[in-house]
């Protein structure tokens, strides 16, 4: 049984939907849940869901290896980041080599970077008028969002979309793609369909 760890700062809409499309699969399960953020909605998502969540603070994350200790009990084949804003510190890259990926509401390696998330990233890419946004899922490395590239949908943006109307767009493709790019990443399909 393939293991998934998941790390979350908001509600947690990504994370419930990971667990909801691994919940019936016999190869696969989120074994765990972990959040920055004592008021995340993600606690009651799994409180609901019956799925373990834990909270830590900047120390344990930052200033000593609780967190990554933690972690490294769980085994997790695939550390999968559903809207978590803290960068990763390299000690977890380096433990986990290949297995921590990220999903960022833009078409990477625009709108990436500190600071560039939710509606931030929206709101800049409505103000620059752009044509399409999308979805990117990657690798994490070091630095805010410049892990390679695994995957990216995209979408359409009319003239009169507001930001609001983009989150929309973007939290479409995320339920669409996502819980299919993680499951792809565990259990690689050789050859094309």
């Amino acid at each position: 049984m393939k293991r998934i760890v998941i790390f979350a700062s908001g509600s947690g809409s990504n994370a419930e939907n990971l667990i909801r499309f691994f919940q019936n699969s016999s190869n696969a399960e989120v074994v765990q849940v972990l959040t920055n953020n004592p008021r995340a909605k993600v606690i009651d998502r799994c409180n609901r869901l019956n799925v373990s969540c834990l909270v830590f603070n900047r120390a344990a994350f930052y200033q000593s290896n609780d967190v990554l200790d933690f972690l490294s009990l769980k085994n997790p084949d695939l550390i999968v980041l559903a809207g978590f804003l803290w960068k990763i510190p390299e000690s977890f890259i380096k433990s986990f080599p290949n297995k921590i990926i990220n999903i960022h509401p833009a078409l990477l390696p625009k709108y990436g970077g500190k600071g560039m998330y939710g509606m931030h990233v929206h709101n800049a890419v409505i103000a620059n008028k752009e044509a399409e946004s999308g979805i990117s899922i990657h690798w994490v490395n070091e630095h805010y969002d410049e892990g390679a590239i695994i995957f990216q949908a995209r979408c359409r943006i009319s003239p009169e979309d507001s930001a609001d109307d983009l989150v929309a767009k973007i939290h479409e493709l995320e339920m669409t793609h996502f819980p299919k790019v993680v499951e792809s990443l565990l259990f690689p399909v050789h050859g094309s369909e």
